[in-house]
């Protein structure tokens, strides 16, 4: 029963990770952003700035940890001493 089974390669639109991501996001932003407001109209400005700082933070540290920080954003595999080699021979007559 795991995604492997279905046989089905390509990305989902609205799969586990896409759906967990927009959780994520929808309580890190826009709950933080709610409890924020109510604690600000109740007179607890500090403790409401504390709260969107901590939650909203948190939110940018778990959506880098979990799903930007596994991505391969590498260079190319080669060196740049065969770069430099093989323009240097292309330009040679």
């Amino acid at each position: 029963m795991g995604d492997d089974e279905d046989g089905d390669d390509g990305p989902e639109l609205f799969g586990r990770e896409a759906l967990l991501l927009g959780a994520v996001l929808l309580v890190g932003v826009a709950g933080t952003g709610i409890v924020r407001r109510l604690l600000g109209e109740a007179g607890l400005n500090d403790l409401g700035a504390v709260v969107w700082i901590l939650g909203y933070g948190g939110t940018v540290l778990v959506v880098w940890y979990v799903w930007i920080r596994p991505l391969d954003i590498g260079g190319p595999s080669r060196g740049l001493e065969d770069v430099e080699g093989d323009a240097g021979e292309e330009t040679q007559p």
